[in-house]
């Protein structure tokens, strides 16, 4: 299906909490807004949910895609304490815009960040389905709980190599500024060489989508303090979540598309294949030419993705 380039999403927000208060979460929608068939785009560490706008033109005309910026990021409200950046937290904001939404199916679009958030609630559905006591007969029918349709997992997996995230880790929190966007322009190029090649508008909608300008500066358009809780990381809690996040995967029971950028260091080809064996449900696809993370910008990344998503060969 050829994408509209005139439509435009709505913006809004959903009002979430934390132990330390209350903050709003912004997303974009396009679509119908009473289309039931739903697809959650949650974009990566630092970016925004603008970077699904390609994407989502092309599959508004047959879904209703939802694209939040995650909290700290883009027009979202930044935390008061920066502990509360993590996956725990952003799964427990996105059930409250899922609540909001109440989609009928609902498929998932996750890179890098927020295929891990993906692979977060399943884990807590997993879990809240394991610990749940007998009600007797007398609460909510099970099949009233929520549950994931078609999953990409774009350059993600369970287990996480370090060396790419010590690569992340060292841009994350510095507090660069620029006086010209062309020079945040060649910022983003620099740190994020790894998306691959993109043309000169491609490399400026990608920049727009993670700077803003403040006071005749462009600095980043996200809560530095985002990178405190990866600094608190050891390698027992990094064990640990990922035996969690290996029992989420497990358990996906629809189509899951795995795409992987074919020089990426965060997901390894030994990964990829573990997760092949794994989970009968799953199936890859390998971007050339692309390390961490695939942009989804591109034809030949976004034609097998939306196919995948509506279920066409």
């Amino acid at each position: 299906m050829t994408a509209n380039p005139d439509i435009q999403p709505r913006l809004d927000h959903v009002t979430c909490a934390s132990p330390a208060g209350m903050h709003r979460m912004a997303y974009r929608e396009w679509g119908d807004p009473d289309n039931d068939r739903v697809v959650l785009c949650v974009h990566g560490l630092t970016r925004s949910g603008r970077d699904f706008d390609p994407l989502a033109r092309q599959m508004a005309g047959t879904h209703r895609v939802v694209c939040p910026d995650i909290v700290g990021r883009g027009r979202s409200d930044w935390l008061i304490d920066p502990a509360y950046y993590a996956v725990p937290q952003y799964v427990s904001d996105l059930l409250t815009l899922v609540a909001r939404l109440r989609p009928a199916r609902l498929d998932w679009v996750g890179t890098s960040m927020g295929g891990l958030i993906a692979l977060g609630m399943v884990a807590g559905l997993v879990m809240s389905r394991l610990g749940a006591p007998q009600r007797g007969g007398h609460g909510l029918p099970d099949d009233d709980r929520l549950a994931l349709g078609r999953v990409v997992l774009n350059d993600i997996g369970p287990h996480i190599q370090t060396d790419g995230l010590e690569r992340i880790a060292d841009y994350v929190g510095q507090p660069v500024q620029f006086d010209r966007f062309e020079d945040a322009v060649a910022y983003v190029r620099s740190t994020s060489a790894e998306f691959g090649p993109h043309d000169d508008a491609g490399w400026r909608a990608l920049t727009e989508n993670v700077f803003v300008e403040v006071d005749g500066k462009w600095v980043k358009h996200y809560d530095l303090r985002i990178a405190e809780p990866m600094g608190r990381e050891t390698p027992e809690t990094m064990a640990a979540s990922e035996q969690l996040l290996w029992t989420a995967f497990d358990a996906l029971s629809a189509p899951v598309l795995i795409v992987r950028g074919a020089h990426s260091d965060l997901l390894n080809e030994d990964t990829l294949e573990q997760m092949l064996a794994r989970n009968p449900q799953a199936q890859a696809m390998t971007v050339p030419g692309v390390g961490h993370a695939p942009t989804l910008r591109s034809a030949d990344q976004l034609e097998p993705v939306c196919a995948f998503l509506r279920g066409t060969p």
